[in-house]
């Protein structure tokens, strides 16, 4: 395979998937450094974002819209990717983002960059080459202020430790075909099937990276494409990402992924009593990955920690305010963590849930709460986190600037429900009550487009546009046959649109 200088050895040829990445959230971040008791930028005041290696730029974008008060800039050395960024931002009318198609390598030279509260990079780390991840390393050591967060994901060991073949196996038959990315990861995949098939006693004694393969073949073709055929691809160890970290004077904070912070759900209590007897913290954390077998890991780290007080720290998490972004009704009664599925206690989480079912509030209305007061101020904390982390509950934004956030997402919003007459590629709208987004598909994006069209009949002017396309619904893995057929189906997923998730986006600010 033969690669053009400029990508250095990245697949180019082969769009990214438009997703957002909830992580990247700075009231998110904000919360996971509250959760360790350190002192953040408040994401509701003014602040600087970066995101290296955007992609597509989706989450920038639907961060800047959400947070009209951040100021947000972004670089993909694919300007694809980034003609497509700006015709969003354009469209969305957003002033305060700018993309750039650097490498990183020029974009830490560029002069007038600002002084950023948080850097991130979601998905880079894992499949650029050292020269690269050095770069990045020099940019957080010049542009992250002190006292600001960096945000860095990446593949990890020992979780990859199995699978690690497998991925070189698919690169290098890859290697070998002809024709687009996507063709020569599909033809890679038909031969070690084959080989799988063939008895080789590798996926016998590995039988989840059996399942992994199969799993790859109902996959996004170009999350795989651009996962397993770069030309650097790395697991690392934390302590060794911790190491290159400290070298622009950072720390690790946490993870991102807030059910991290429960080991209730993740640890044996035998496993938690050795993990406290290891006082080198980048060797704890490590030894944790061994414990959990983790494969992914979502880091924060931090220039310069500045600890909270016991009792400043409190009346910040007392001062937030939470919603919910799953009806009350459709709440899951258990949790997944590394321990496996956990029982939501009812007694427990049911009077956070109830309470936020009528909209958003501040953790000290709801101590007002009896059954929440008797809980106690750790056992507070813990529901909170658990309800953040599995994504049914969302920290928000304050009051004050709701109504210029409003606007902001109000405009972009609709810039991507236009698109999603013809695409389903972005599938996520800004709130401005979390100052993040939100997961809504692309039916939901085209009722709520013809509800605020102020149209009769939601569903047979979303049939109109799918039939101009030529498009038919899936139902049970088959498409749907008659015009008559998808206009029922789309009256019953509208009925159930208007029934449980529209009061959800209402509340959001985005319906």
């Amino acid at each position: 395979m033969t690669t053009s200088s400029w990508t250095s050895g990245y697949i180019s040829e082969v769009a990214y998937t438009a997703g957002f990445y909830r992580e990247l959230t700075p009231a998110i971040l904000d919360l996971a450094a509250l959760a360790k008791s350190v002192t953040a930028q408040p994401a509701t005041g003014p602040f600087a974002m970066c995101e290296l290696g955007c992609g597509r730029g989706v989450s920038t974008n639907v961060l800047a819209a959400a947070n009209p008060h951040g100021v947000f800039h972004a670089t993909d050395f694919n300007p694809t990717h980034i003609a497509e960024a700006r015709a969003l931002a354009a469209a969305g009318g957003m002033k305060n983002v700018q993309f750039s198609d650097s490498s990183f390598a020029e974009f830490l030279e560029d002069p007038s960059l600002p002084q950023f509260d948080i850097i991130a990079l979601h998905g880079i780390l894992s499949w650029i080459s050292a020269a690269n991840r050095a770069t990045i390393v020099a940019f957080i050591a010049r542009h992250l202020k002190p006292g600001g967060l960096a945000y860095v994901s990446y593949n990890c060991m020992p979780g990859w430790g199995a699978a690690a073949p497998l991925r070189r196996l698919i690169a290098e038959f890859a290697s070998l075909r002809s024709g687009s990315p996507l063709n020569r990861f599909e033809k890679s995949i038909e031969a070690i099937s084959r080989l799988k098939e063939a008895n080789a006693r590798y996926f016998q004694a590995s039988p989840a990276v059996g399942e992994r393969l199969e799993k790859m073949k109902s996959q996004n073709k170009n999350y795989l494409v651009h996962e397993f055929l770069n030309q650097d691809w790395n697991p690392f160890y934390h302590k060794d990402v911790a190491a290159e970290m400290a070298e622009a004077k950072l720390t690790f904070l946490g993870s991102a992924h807030l059910l991290d912070h429960v080991d209730a759900l993740n640890l044996t209590e035998a496993q938690r009593t050795f993990l406290n007897e290891i006082e080198d913290p980048e060797l704890r954390e490590t030894t944790r990955d061994y414990m959990v077998n983790q494969q992914f890991r979502r880091d924060i780290f931090v220039k310069g920690a500045v600890p909270l007080g016991f009792f400043t720290a409190r009346e910040r998490w007392q001062e937030m305010r939470f919603a919910l972004s799953i009806g009350r009704p459709d709440m899951p009664a258990k949790v997944n963590g590394s321990l496996g599925e956990a029982a939501m206690q009812p007694e427990v989480y049911g009077p956070f849930l109830d309470a936020l079912a009528s909209g958003p509030k501040t953790l000290h209305s709801m101590q007002a709460i009896p059954a929440i007061a008797e809980l106690g101020w750790a056992r507070t904390i813990q529901a909170l986190l658990v309800l953040v982390g599995s994504g049914h509950v969302h920290p928000c934004l304050d009051e004050k600037g709701d109504a210029r956030r409003r606007e902001s997402t109000r405009r972009f919003n609709r810039a991507v429900m236009e698109q999603a007459r013809h695409s389903h590629d972005i599938q996520a709208l800004a709130s401005p009550v979390t100052g993040g987004g939100v997961n809504v598909d692309r039916f939901e994006q085209l009722f709520l487009l013809a509800r605020q069209n102020k149209q009769p009949d939601p569903p047979a002017l979303v049939w109109q546009t799918l039939s101009t396309l030529g498009q038919r619904l899936i139902r049970d893995g088959q498409a749907i046959a008659t015009p008559e057929e998808n206009l029922a189906e789309l009256r019953t997923r509208y009925e159930t649109f208007a029934d449980k998730r529209l009061p959800v986006l209402e509340q959001l600010g985005i319906a």
